[in-house]
């Protein structure tokens, strides 16, 4: 198992390196994502690693990571010290707490939970918080790693399925799985199995019923935050009064398609 364990944490730093040929392009200013965020937020980023363009492809989304922000829920730190105000699972140091200057430089996405009060917000944060120090599932980062070598095409269908697999341990995670699990904890939906069902009430024949299953946490990817119909996107440079009359334009004249 210790063997086991070092391959699969010498293949983490690998796979978290950047990739120095894609460049990212963040679209909201770093100062207008940060007053855009509230407690309970899921912020989506669009990662540069390998392990990020394996997490793409599997999910055909531009999302390969997700963290939940948590505002104030964390003790202040020293003095020159970035205040930590996200946690999430980290493919290299388990579920940590990090500074939201870490991803100002990528294209991220705010997702908001809707309809939550201020002490369901507290259950999610404290859910969350409470799984720091957990360890990735390093089973999962393995798994992964395969679908990065030269293979025939996925079935859409399957995609979802591989990047359920693991150790299946408790005290492991990976990012998405985490932010399910603690939004399931409040029974919020992110996308529910819904089955529809035949109405039992015989004056109505053509009523019928939506009941909603709870997915499992570890069938959770990144872009499921986005594409629920139970988060709104929020948009930071819209937030805050965009006004396109005071855009500056170029004089030159874009490039003509290509026939």
């Amino acid at each position: 198992m210790k063997i086991l364990q070092k391959i699969g944490q010498k293949l983490a730093r690998h796979l978290s390196e950047p990739r120095p040929e894609i460049t990212q392009i963040a679209t909201s200013s770093p100062e207008n994502l940060a007053r855009s965020l509230c407690p309970g937020d899921v912020l989506l980023v669009e990662g540069s690693s390998r392990f990020s363009t394996a997490v793409k492809y599997l999910t055909q989304s531009s999302w390969s990571h997700a963290a939940l922000f948590v505002g104030d829920a964390l003790p202040p730190v020293g003095k020159g010290t970035e205040q930590p105000t996200l946690v999430e699972a980290d493919i290299t140091n388990g579920v940590r707490s990090t500074g939201l200057s870490l991803y100002t430089p990528f294209h991220t996405r705010i997702c908001r939970p809707v309809g939550l009060n201020e002490s369901e917000i507290d259950k999610v944060i404290n859910y969350i918080v409470g799984r720091m120090g957990h360890t990735y599932d390093l089973q999962n980062i393995i798994d992964l790693a395969r679908y990065l070598l030269p293979m025939p095409p996925i079935p859409l269908r399957f995609r979802r399925r591989l990047l359920s697999l693991g150790s299946k341990d408790t005290t492991r995670a990976i990012c998405s799985s985490l932010i399910a699990q603690a939004f399931q904890s409040i029974r919020y939906p992110i996308l529910p199995e819904i089955v529809v069902q035949e109405s039992n009430d015989p004056s109505c024949i053509t009523c019928y019923k939506e009941m909603h299953h709870i997915r499992h946490h570890s069938l959770f990817t990144p872009r499921d935050f986005d594409v629920s119909p139970y988060f709104r996107i929020i948009k930071p440079t819209l937030e805050h009064g965009f006004d396109p009359h005071t855009l500056t334009w170029g004089e030159h004249p874009p490039e003509s398609p290509v026939a």
